[in-house]
C-alpha cells in the first residue's frame, strides 16, 4: 500500500499545480482533485492532505470554488473541518455554533437568532484566508462518468488513509481536530477512510 501512494505521490509531484487564484480555463471539466499544504511532506514531496471530486457533470470548477471562495462552511466539508481546527485550537466555544448545518430552512429556523452573524463571517473569513495561503492542488482528469470518477476518488484516499508513510506533520492544523480520524491519518476527510486501497496507480 505505501508502494502504491508513493507512486501517486511520485506520478502527482510531475504535475500541474494550481494555486490561488486559480485560472478556471485551465482545469478539465471533470476530474479529482487532490490537495496539498505548506509545510506537509511525504514521500519525498508534498504530501496529500485531500482528495475530492464532484458529483455534477462538468461541475469541477463550480466545487473548488466553493471550497476556496464561497464563504458558506455547510457548501464544503473541507471549510467546515478547517474551521473545526481553527475554533478547537482557540479554544473558542463558537465552534458549537460552527457545527450548526443551515442548510436546510428547517434547521435555519431552529437556529435563527441563536447564530452569531458577525462571528461566523469572521470565522469563514480566516478559513478562506488559511486555505488559499497554504493549499495548492493538481487534477487528474476523469471524464468516463460520475460512477468511475468517484470510485477512484474513494480508492485514493483509502490509500492515503491507511499509508504508514502519510502522518501528518506536528504542527499541522489538523491536530486540532476535534474529529480523531483526522488527526490521525492526516487528511481533512473522514468518509472512505477505512475502503479498500488501489492496488496499482494508475487504477486498470
Amino acid at each position: 500500500m505505501s508502494a502504491v501512494c508513493g507512486q501517486i505521490h511520485a506520478t502527482v509531484a510531475g504535475m500541474r499545480r494550481h494555486r490561488f487564484p486559480f485560472n478556471a480555463a485551465e482545469l478539465p471539466d471533470n476530474g479529482v482533485y487532490l490537495l496539498f499544504e505548506k509545510g506537509e511532506r511525504a514521500h519525498d514531496g508534498d504530501r496529500i492532505v485531500r482528495v475530492g471530486s464532484h458529483t455534477g457533470p462538468a461541475n469541477l470548477v463550480q466545487r473548488l470554488t466553493e471550497h476556496f471562495l464561497v464563504e458558506n462552511k455547510d457548501r464544503s466539508i473541507l471549510r467546515k473541518n478547517v474551521g473545526r481546527a481553527l475554533l478547537a485550537r482557540d479554544g473558542d466555544p463558537f465552534i458549537e455554533q460552527w457545527e450548526w448545518d443551515l442548510t436546510s430552512k428547517v434547521s435555519r429556523d431552529e437556529h435563527e437568532g441563536r447564530v452569531d452573524a458577525e462571528k461566523l463571517e469572521a470565522v469563514e473569513r480566516r478559513v478562506t484566508e488559511y486555505i488559499t495561503r497554504n493549499c495548492s492542488f493538481v487534477v487528474l482528469p476523469a471524464g468516463r462518468g460520475k460512477a468511475a470518477r468517484l470510485t477512484i476518488e474513494a480508492g485514493l484516499i483509502a490509500t492515503v488513509a491507511q499509508c504508514r508513510c502519510c502522518g501528518p506533520s506536528a504542527d499541522w492544523l489538523g491536530r486540532f481536530s476535534p474529529k480523531a480520524t483526522i488527526r490521525r491519518i492526516g487528511l481533512w476527510q473522514i468518509q472512505h477512510a477505512r475502503g479498500d486501497p488501489l492496488a496499482a496507480f494508475p487504477p486498470g
